[in-house]
């Protein structure tokens, strides 16, 4: 029997939103109305699954998704009845999302469809919940800080209801029901927006940052000394990394490691304030309690941690030995994994100058290391093995050749900067 129906189609969410908002769409979703399973499958729409609506359109593989509603069942983000046939109208579809300028639709005419406000608070720039449903689901709380990283540049902000909705959600135990997976990739998502710091704030403010990221929730109200950080505490010191990390790097992996580098300072002793001392060391092993927790990919570690150790001495570089100097490098594995380590100095540069009043400092320290790791990299261990002879002096041949090529370029490179 040939397909006569014509399909009911709209497109929803974030593609009406960017574009109202004058931003790149980089995907469309629609939701189709007074249709069946059997009636997308009949036009060779392909199922995502067995028991989700949602289909891949047969030429251009878009996602379609019949018309659905949603019922809470169980504590947490798994715990939904989905319902889904050709009675529910788009109006009902609409009051399940998120955010009343993500619950806009449009027709095939082009005309906006916004039951709840969303033109509204798109205007007013308001992240503000559709429903109380938004409470049925902690992963809008994550959604709601990523969204305001995003859109921080044109001044959007949460609607207090919103926010104390979130708060109430957090003090119900809500957000423990994440599992760590689902916590990271919301994370990382954020990371990847041009001022991820808001992600953070938005999680403090709602109280959810102590619940999901203590390591970094506990750094606020610590203070530094303000000859180095005239921003004085700890936690804005890091929003500072942060935000300066994403303009140096597009690099979630530096992004990271920009958030972790000073996680120690929130267990330093209070007798020792505002002092830090060995808050490096501290620092790595918070890092590898967090990433356990979240099961973060081990590049994001690897880079977290050696930032975390060795960003005190990455400063101090222009005053270091040459044997801390090679220290570094072997610690850091910069011979071997020369873009890892330009990473960790980007995350560097992003801690010197993520201070009050120091944005547009230079960071010679950079540039210090990169050519000393070169020259240090140039060194012909082919040459030395063959001119020694015992196999077991050889490593400390090396290292001494090493250790010769900095003491002759660091006073040239010094001179030459002076």
């Amino acid at each position: 029997m040939p397909v006569t129906k014509e399909l009911n189609v709209y497109l929803v969410g974030g593609a009406v939103r960017d574009r109202l908002l004058g931003r790149p769409v980089k995907e469309r979703d629609f939701v189709v109305v007074g249709a069946t399973a059997a009636d997308l499958r009949a036009r060779g729409f392909q199922q995502v699954g067995k028991n989700f609506p949602v289909f891949l359109h047969p030429q251009t593989k878009e996602e379609y998704a019949l018309a659905r509603t949603e019922r809470k069942t169980a504590p947490g983000y798994h715990g939904f009845a989905i319902h889904a046939d050709a009675t529910v109208t788009l109006e009902e579809d609409l009051l399940r999302r998120d955010l009343t300028i993500n619950a806009l639709a449009e027709d095939a005419n082009g005309n906006i469809i916004d039951p709840y406000g969303g033109l509204a608070d798109l205007a007013a720039r308001k992240l503000r919940h559709v429903s109380a449903a938004f409470a049925e689901d902690p992963v809008r709380i994550l959604r709601i800080a990523r969204f305001a990283a995003r859109f921080a540049d044109l001044g959007f902000e949460i609607a207090e209801e919103t926010y104390e909705l979130m708060r109430t959600m957090v003090a119900a135990g809500e957000v423990d029901a994440l599992i760590p997976e689902r916590v990271w990739q919301e994370v990382l998502r954020a990371l990847n927006e041009a001022q991820p710091s808001h992600f953070f704030r938005v999680l403090r403010n709602c109280e959810a940052l102590a619940r999901l990221l203590p390591e970094v929730n506990r750094l606020w109200g610590i203070p530094q000394s303000a000859k180095w950080h005239p921003e004085i505490d700890t936690g804005e010191h890091v929003m500072l990394v942060l935000d300066m990390a994403a303009q140096l790097s597009a690099s979630a992996e530096v992004r990271f490691a920009a958030l972790c580098h000073d996680l120690g300072k929130g267990t330093t002793s209070p007798e020792l304030l505002p002092q830090h001392h060995g808050h490096e060391a501290r620092g790595e092993q918070l890092v590898n309690l967090m990433c356990d927790r979240l099961k973060i990919p081990n590049r994001f570690r690897h880079l977290a941690r050696i930032t975390a150790r060795n960003h005190g001495l990455v400063h101090r570089a222009q005053n270091s030995s040459p044997n801390a100097l090679l220290a570094l490098f072997e610690d850091t594995n910069a011979l071997q994994q020369p873009a890892q380590f330009e990473q960790m100095l980007i995350a560097c540069e992003a801690d010197a100058r993520g201070r009050a009043g120091h944005a547009d400092d230079a960071y010679p320290q950079a540039q210090l290391l990169r050519q000393l790791r070169n020259i240090v990299a140039s060194v012909n261990i082919a040459a030395i093995v063959d001119t020694t002879a015992q196999p077991e002096d050889i490593s400390a041949q090396v290292r001494a050749a090493r250790i010769a090529t900095i003491e002759k370029a660091l006073p040239e490179y010094i001179a030459h900067q002076i």
